[in-house]
């Protein structure tokens, strides 16, 4: 999907769809505001009939309306304008985004970026209306699938964004910007949506040696045996029980010259995870596949970082391998030893995610980060306590962590904080080892956290758990391409600062 930006005069426009804001039911919203005088009557007479829902999100096409040069007219409901705000304005361009997917129009002018959303700038505005509505047009193909003509782009491929403010280069970055993270989240979406039969350890790997390739970026690949010498022994027990070998995935995008320090984005990357000898329960776990949705959000946020050119420098880290039960399999019981040093009795091996990260969170020591923000489908317990609309967070520290939850309100992919205290520590206590991998009962996200706080202690370190976000179930079941959106607005940030 193409766009531009520019101002001019709605009713001019030559456009075969011309999309318009409306408040209250009957207000067409700047600047499209004098529409329902040019066009005779005609679309004051269709709101004035109530047909356009009262809903933000609500849609009505009318074709060929009098006296304006578009072939058809898109009214997209805003709500009321009393208490307007954020979730309003991303439900209006959710509603316009499915219209425009859907519908006949090859290409489209959109006049809902000007509307005043409370404490947000028209930047952010235009960032956000492209992102919605170029992820609006996301198509999985399946593997090998003989493409159809339903699987072809449809719906709007150009879309002109219409303001009455100055296009400035702030507008036109809010632009890019949107593009980006839509792309970010294509190529995430795309890796969570594959089978575990395609997407393997040694796919993610051949995709970050791709992406690299495409924005030049250096990708380290560790083998099994690289990954011994460094004694990356949690990493390794969750791979002993899978003919599919482990790949550690290290990729490497330097914005900036000199020796700034990066920031480390590590990914839970297990491709299938059937919960190991603590089998998993058959029914949903195809859904599994999505237990490498942490790998595919640092691969889609470096794509976007790369796209954008930020002068930030950033390392993603991928512990790749699938969680599977088999003769060589790690047992309930076992006790390894992390590159860390430390030792781990493993309780449960359904508790495998925490296991590769542990290393990786050891690994990125060597880099001297500014900071290390890992991303993992790790808890259902974080599903039970938060449910699937924000993701769990979990930090180090205070200003770190107040920082992602200040870009996920930004953003829309929200984060809501847990806490950290020492005391929880006391659950993971084991007779046998430093620690257990579970901690019993209760504060299963917390615990689990708890775990790999004990590997973060030499940097600023948050912790992400996107099990209730990194996909939806049912008849819309596929990946959501989350945290792309809220790990890219935090780089943008970080980067500005920088640069200021």
């Amino acid at each position: 999907m193409e766009f531009t930006i520019k101002t001019g005069a709605p009713e001019k426009l030559k456009t075969a769809c011309l999309v318009v804001g409306v408040l209250d039911g009957e207000r067409l919203a700047a600047p499209a505001a004098d529409l329902g005088k040019v066009s005779d009557g005609v679309l004051s007479a269709v709101l004035a009939s109530g047909d356009l829902g009262a809903k933000a999100g609500a849609t009505l096409l009318v074709h060929n309306p009098a006296g304006l040069a578009a072939q058809r007219v898109l009214l997209v409901s805003f709500g009321k304008a009393d208490g307007f705000g954020e979730k309003a304005f991303r439900d209006a361009l959710g509603g316009a985004a499915k219209a425009l997917a859907s519908g006949r129009a090859d290409e489209a002018t959109v006049c809902l970026v000007d509307v005043e959303v409370p404490g947000r700038t028209p930047a952010w505005n235009v960032q956000t209306t492209v992102r919605l509505l170029a992820d609006a047009t996301y198509r999985f193909q399946a593997p090998g699938a003989v493409q159809k003509d339903t699987d072809k782009p449809a719906g709007a491929q150009h879309i002109t964004l219409l303001t009455r403010h100055k296009v400035s280069a702030r507008l036109e970055t809010a632009v890019r910007c949107g593009q980006a993270v839509a792309e970010g989240m294509a190529l995430a979406k795309d890796l969570g949506n594959l089978p575990a039969n395609v997407c393997t350890p040694s796919f993610l790997a051949e995709t970050a040696r791709k992406l690299g390739k495409d924005f030049k970026l250096k990708v380290d690949i560790l083998e099994r045996e690289d990954a011994a010498k460094l004694g990356m022994g949690s990493f390794l027990s969750v791979a002993q029980g899978a003919y599919e070998p482990p790949k550690f995935i290290v990729v490497h995008y330097k914005g900036r010259k000199g020796k700034a320090p990066p920031v480390v984005l590590v990914g839970k990357g297990i491709t299938f995870d059937t919960g190991g000898i603590s089998i998993k329960p058959a029914a949903e776990m195809d859904e599994m596949k999505y237990d490498m949705c942490g790998a595919a959000s640092v691969l889609g946020t470096l794509k976007a970082v790369a796209r954008l050119a930020l002068p930030i420098n950033v390392v993603g880290i991928i512990p790749a391998t699938e969680n599977m039960p088999g003769g060589r399999a790690t047992r309930p019981g076992d006790v390894v030893t992390s590159m860390s040093g430390q030792t781990i009795e493993i309780l449960n091996t359904d508790a495998e995610g925490r296991l590769v990260l542990c290393d990786a969170l050891t690994y990125a020591e060597r880099f001297k980060p500014a900071c290390v923000i890992d991303i993992a489908t790790l808890t259902g317990a974080c599903v039970v306590a938060l449910g699937k609309i924000p993701s769990g967070l979990l930090a180090n520290d205070d200003a770190l962590a107040a920082e992602l939850v200040t870009r996920g309100t930004e953003s829309g992919d929200r984060v809501w904080q847990l806490p950290l205290w020492d005391e929880y520590q006391d659950l993971l206590k084991s007779n046998f080892a430093d620690m257990a991998n579970i901690g019993g009962r209760y504060a299963g996200t917390i615990t689990a956290a708890c775990f790999l706080a004990r590997y973060t202690k030499a940097y600023k370190w948050a912790h992400l758990d996107i099990a209730g976000t990194a996909w939806v179930s049912g008849d819309a079941k596929g990946s959501t391409g989350r945290p792309v959106p809220l790990l890219t607005e935090f780089l943008i940030a970080r980067s500005a600062a920088v640069a200021e």
